[in-house]
Parts: structure tokens; C-alpha cells; sequence
């Protein structure tokens, strides 16, 4: 389907042309030719290549090509946050080296307080995959509890939900304090998991209005939060507050042993 744009240009094209074919057949034009027949046919070469370019300016672009990757791998744009290997790519509150155990292929969370990306970032389609401890310690939001932060400030809630009650804003896949996910994807206590979350950020207004981005988020695969509005504020635990135009990505730790894995950003 053509672009809204291409018709336009399309019209353009045909008013300008309808211009230039009526001016030429006009008893002014041909007078002018005999007079100035340089000119004349120099005004009249220009006027159609200005038609032309309107319409090439207006055709749509071919999209960039590139590699999607392996089912569930990063695409060749992507940013890898988290490879398996080591966590050169974050950073603890203070600008540290992040002191997370990192291990076969994974990280775990330690008790050594959050940890932020040492890039940051606005819009973008976050992918990482996570699991609860094996070993069912606690109940409700004691249990295999953590959080992934966008820009430091917007939770999406991180936790042991499998036949484990809590409130229904503090679910796993939850917009923490803000939206409840439609339903609850989680696998067994053990078992590996994964995020699909497409963010746009709040924007900040010359006003000072704020206009709200959103969440969308597949939790193993499977539609849990669709287009949710942010309004600006920050979350409950943020370690950022106040409305920006990028943050860095942050990990939660919230006591439980979490693990993470295969985590990679593509910008938006």
C-alpha cells in the first residue's frame, strides 16, 4: 500500500504538470517563446524537474535489512545487555562495578542493592528472561520477588506468581501500582521465564505538561499488559524520580536470589 504521502506527492505532481501544460498552450507563452525562446524553455526544464523531485521526495524509503537472530535471540540492531558472561554493562547506585554473581550463563541477585545499565535509554522493545528460585522460600511478595525498572523510574514487577496470592497490582508482569496484568502467565518456581516489553516514555511539555507514554508487555509469550498509559510518576522503590527523556535500565534487588539472563534492548 502506498503512502498517504506518495498520493500527495502524486497530486502535487499532476496540479503542477496541469500548470505547465496549460501555461504552454497559452497565447502569452507562445508570444514569449518568440521573444525569448532561451528563457522561456530554461523556466519551463526547471518547473519540471521541480514537479518530479516533488514526487520523488514523496515516495516511501525501503526499511534498513537486518538479521532477526535465533527465537528469542537478540536482531543484529540490538543492544546486549546481558550476554552470559559478565556484567561489564552495569553498574551499581554509586557508578561501581555491578557485584551481582554472575555464573553458567546467568546473573543472580545479590544482596548488594540494585543494578542500573551504565547506558541509558528511552523508547525501546526490552527483552529478558528471569527465574524465581527452585526452592519456594515465603508467600505473597516475599517470594522470589525483584524488578525490572525502565529509565530507573517505571516497574514492571518481577515475582514468584505460581499459585502464590498477592495483590493484583503487585502480580508478576505487573505495572507495579498501576495496572493489572490480564492474566497471570508464570511458570513453576524454577523454571525459566520471559519479558517482552515495548516502553515509550513520557514526554516532558515546553508547558510543563507531561504526555504519557506506555507499556506493552508479552509475559512468556502471551499479551499481559496492551498499550497501558504512563503518566509520569515514578513507581514505588524507584531509584529515579521526576519525568526525563532517558534512564538507565535497573534490576531490583528485593532480597529474593532472582536470576536473569539473555537480557538485550532494541531502541525505538
Amino acid at each position: 500500500m502506498l503512502s498517504q504521502n506518495y498520493h500527495s506527492g502524486i497530486v502535487r505532481f499532476r496540479q503542477n504538470w496541469e500548470g505547465i501544460r496549460t501555461m504552454t498552450t497559452s497565447n502569452c507563452f507562445q508570444n514569449e517563446i518568440e521573444q525569448r525562446p532561451k528563457q522561456t524553455i530554461s523556466a519551463l526544464l526547471l518547473l519540471t524537474v521541480l514537479a518530479i523531485t516533488v514526487v520523488r521526495a514523496a515516495e516511501p524509503t525501503l526499511p534498513p535489512v537486518i538479521d532477526p537472530g535465533p527465537p528469542g535471540g537478540p536482531p543484529s540492531d540490538a543492544i546486549v545487555l546481558f550476554d552470559g558472561k559478565d556484567l561489564s554493562k552495569w553498574r551499581d547506585a554509586k557508578t561501581n562495578a555491578a557485584a551481582w554473581k554472575v555464573e553458567n550463563g546467568y546473573m543472580e541477585v545479590s544482596p548488594k542493592g540494585d543494578i542500573f545499565t551504565r547506558e541509558e535509554f528511552g523508547a525501546g522493545r526490552l527483552h529478558l528472561e528471569w527465574a524465581a528460585p527452585a526452592e519456594v522460600k515465603g508467600k505473597d511478595q516475599g517470594r522470589g520477588n525483584s524488578g525490572v525498572y525502565l529509565m530507573g523510574r517505571y516497574e514492571i514487577q518481577v515475582l514468584d506468581g505460581f499459585e502464590n496470592k498477592t495483590y493484583p497490582d503487585g502480580q508478576a508482569a505487573a505495572f507495579y501500582g498501576n495496572a493489572v496484568p490480564q492474566v497471570n502467565a508464570c511458570r513453576r518456581p524454577g523454571e525459566w521465564q520471559a519479558y517482552e516489553i515495548i516502553f515509550h516514555a513520557p514526554k516532558p511539555q515546553a508547558d510543563g505538561r507531561v504526555e504519557p507514554g506506555s507499556f506493552t508487555v508479552f509475559h512468556n509469550g502471551v499479551l499481559v499488559q496492551d498499550h497501558v498509559p504512563i503518566k509520569g510518576a515514578s513507581t514505588t522503590a524507584a531509584a529515579l524520580k521526576g519525568v526525563a527523556t532517558q534512564g538507565p535500565l535497573v534490576l531490583q534487588d528485593h532480597g529474593c536470589p532472582v536470576r536473569y539472563r539473555n537480557i538485550w534492548l532494541r531502541k525505538l
